[in-house]
């Protein structure tokens, strides 16, 4: 098995200019925000008290960012030990993707000076609230994901030339060895509580939910698409960081990973029109609106993958295609569950104001940026030759 080693190289690439770029502008206009307020900066309104920020950034951001969760449950519950070289990566990108979650909420409420009291004043809280399960679960499964990510960390401080840093890291390297059964059981069950509770979220709209996506089952659904993103973004990462940092590709580990997200969509697609059926609202499907519209864009994003899978081409480019389309699949049924599927009546209209856009760009530019960095500079990926690579 091929050791985790820094992809090495230049970090200030033109490329990452440019990354730094668009993360200024984000921060700027998340400056912005936090001056002038979100009546200013947004498009959101008592119709619409939510939109790209929550939609986009934390419903499917913290899907795209379920790759260390998927990748988990394969290496550590079933035992499938030759895809280990996938789980740093996978831990590194849910870890970002989550703390840009987390911030998107701390920049979307009205008043996230208070938000420190949330795990703190337990007596306050309504142990009937979905919306507090899923902020809670989000905030520890950050500290779980972060700790699990802490050996490569440790490693780097294991070879410096302090001599304290290299003690301190040789002690607590052993320590993280032995409690990670532990730090892994909870990083499984944190992600498996909120991604579900993401759905009941809008089971609470009650009507006002179109009832091509009012089911019961939404919890269930959201937790599938999870996973599919999930095991989808693992295979996208892998063969990007392969192709932009010239390490060795993946292909034996990568193809069954994506099998499992191309089944998956197909068992979202039966699930989602078997429940459709059951529940009487065959008719809605026909009516070509645009919630009909694009409950059909949804399921036949979810089925391209399996029919790619089933083509007969097996190589890199296919994977990748794969990948890609599971998972704008899922991306598309979680924000046409918040958005699209969401009518709060008659004269509300919401589309994302240009700061909106701009910060959740920003927010994705800075995600990337500090993953080449850290890759880069610490053992995460494996199959980077012992030479490190200088690709741009």
């Amino acid at each position: 098995m091929d050791q985790a080693r820094p992809a090495g190289g230049p970090i200030l690439t033109t490329y990452y200019k440019i990354l730094l770029g668009f993360s200024a502008v984000g921060i700027v206009l998340i400056i912005w925000r936090f001056l002038a307020g979100l009546g200013a900066t947004t498009a959101l309104s008592d119709g619409y008290p939510w939109g790209l920020w929550i939609a986009f950034d934390v419903v499917t951001g913290t899907a795209f960012a379920c790759g260390g969760y998927a990748m988990a449950l394969v290496v550590y519950i079933f035992n499938k030990g030759k895809y280990h070289p996938l789980i740093r990566p996978a831990i590194l990108t849910s870890a970002l993707g989550y703390s840009v979650a987390g911030f998107s909420v701390m920049i979307d409420i009205g008043r996230p000076w208070t938000a420190w009291k949330l795990p703190i004043f337990v007596n306050r809280w309504n142990l009937n609230s979905a919306l507090l399960e899923v902020a809670l679960c989000i905030m520890a499964y950050c500290v779980v994901l972060y700790i699990e990510l802490l050996p490569a960390f440790l490693e780097k401080a294991r070879d410096s030339k302090i001599e304290k840093l290299r003690n301190v890291a040789t002690k607590l390297l052993p320590i993280f060895d032995k409690a990670l059964i532990f730090i892994v059981a909870l990083g499984m069950l944190l992600p498996t509580m909120h991604q579900s509770s993401l759905g009941t979220l809008m089971l609470l709209t009650g009507p006002r939910l179109h009832a091509l996506w009012n089911t019961p089952l939404v919890p269930f659904l959201f937790l599938i698409t999870a996973f599919t993103m999930g095991f989808a973004i693992v295979v996208f990462e892998s063969t990007f960081s392969s192709i932009a940092l010239g390490r060795k590709v993946e292909f034996r580990i990568l193809k069954p990973v994506q099998k499992i997200a191309a089944w998956g969509s197909l068992a979202f697609v039966i699930i989602r029109v078997a429940d459709v059926i059951f529940r009487g609202q065959t008719s809605l499907m026909f009516v070509f609106d645009t919630q009909g519209t694009m409950f059909w864009i949804e399921n036949v994003l979810f089925v391209i993958p399996v029919l790619l899978l089933l083509s007969g081409t097996h190589n890199l480019g296919m994977l990748f295609r794969q990948a890609i389309v599971a998972a704008i699949a899922g991306a598309v049924y979680r924000f046409d569950t918040f958005l699209v599927a969401f009518n709060p009546g008659s004269g509300w209209h919401y589309f994302p104001s240009v700061p909106e856009l701009f910060t959740t760009l920003g927010l994705v530019a800075i995600e990337i940026a500090i993953y080449a960095a850290v890759v880069k500079t610490f053992s995460i990926l494996s199959g980077i030759s012992a030479a490190p690579s200088h690709a741009r």
